[in-house]
């Protein structure tokens, strides 16, 4: 499925991992790597530091040569290495789509602030821009396997949501794994600042089976029996909380929220999960 992958590389523990885990994919299923490094080219600062500029660049060079040699010694796979200057998340997605990847594979920095989490600018940039599935790796080295042995589908009925469940369920045939299909009931009162009541309560639920319905329909004809789970709450957390009850898994969703509403930016749901989970996560592009 994925037979052309970039890795955003800079030498963190993170792109490490991220990494490792495209390069157990490519062991498995065959495929190439790319490391793409890039320095971020500030006009200012090198004018001060004029040195700082090929320093930079050697090092990234250093970087991905050793990072290869890893790649090479431990899963017996080659890898073509690229430096480019420029905004990270330009880079990425231009070489992505010069390259004809289908997937990108990048670390991120989950943190808190203005009373939410927050992924990395970076991540957030190349998961809007990209043409691509992106994988974004959330744990360091030592616990990567590159397999999975459970994936979680966040499903609202939309488009976008149908796509992941469609990459979802051949994920799941390829590796065996086993499939949990979410439907987060969304809170009435944030949809349309009413108050909840027991009629709207058993509306939304007949709603979520219809829905659910669907999508194990979905999964039956690509012959995969996903396990069903519907809950309430905030949609991220709950998708969270399911991941880390499962063994080694992986989260695969699409990039809007609720409704595939279409805008400029990520979906809150998508960035909130991205976030706030310690396993990897699979934002399947339509």
């Amino acid at each position: 499925m994925y037979k052309n992958i970039i890795v955003a590389y800079d030498n963190s523990d993170f792109s490490k991992a991220a990494l490792i885990e495209a390069s157990h994919w490519v062991r498995r299923h065959g495929g190439k790597i790319t490391l793409l490094h890039t320095v971020y080219f500030d006009e200012e600062e090198f004018s001060i530091a004029p040195d700082q500029r090929e320093l930079r660049l050697s090092s990234g060079a250093k970087a991905c040569t050793e990072a290869a040699g890893m790649a090479r010694s431990e899963f017996g796979i080659e890898t073509e290495s690229i430096i480019r200057e420029g905004e990270p998340h330009e880079i990425l997605t231009a070489v992505a789509e010069e390259k004809g990847a289908d997937l990108i594979a990048m670390g991120t920095h989950g943190r808190k602030g203005l009373k939410r989490l927050l992924m990395g600018s970076v991540t957030s940039g190349v998961i809007v821009r990209s043409k691509c599935d992106v994988l974004v790796v959330k744990r360091l080295c030592e616990e990567c396997t590159g397999t999975y042995d459970s994936l979680v589908v966040p499903y609202d009925g939309s488009q976008f949501s149908r796509h992941a469940l469609q990459k979802a369920c051949r994920l799941s045939k390829m590796d065996k794994a086993k499939l949990t299909l979410l439907y987060v009931i969304p809170r009435y009162e944030e949809m349309i600042e009413f108050f909840n009541t027991d009629s709207i309560e058993k509306s939304l639920l007949k709603e979520a089976m219809v829905i659910v319905d669907g999508a194990v329909e979905i999964a039956s004809t690509m012959n995969v029996q996903p396990e069903v789970k519907i809950e309430k709450g905030q949609a991220a957390a709950r998708v969270v909380d399911t991941a880390s009850t499962l063994m080694n898994p992986l989260i695969v969703m699409s990039t809007y929220g609720w409704r595939g509403v279409n805008k400029a930016v990520i979906g809150s749901t998508t960035e909130r999960v991205i976030a706030g989970a310690s396993c990897p996560v699979l934002v399947v592009k339509s």
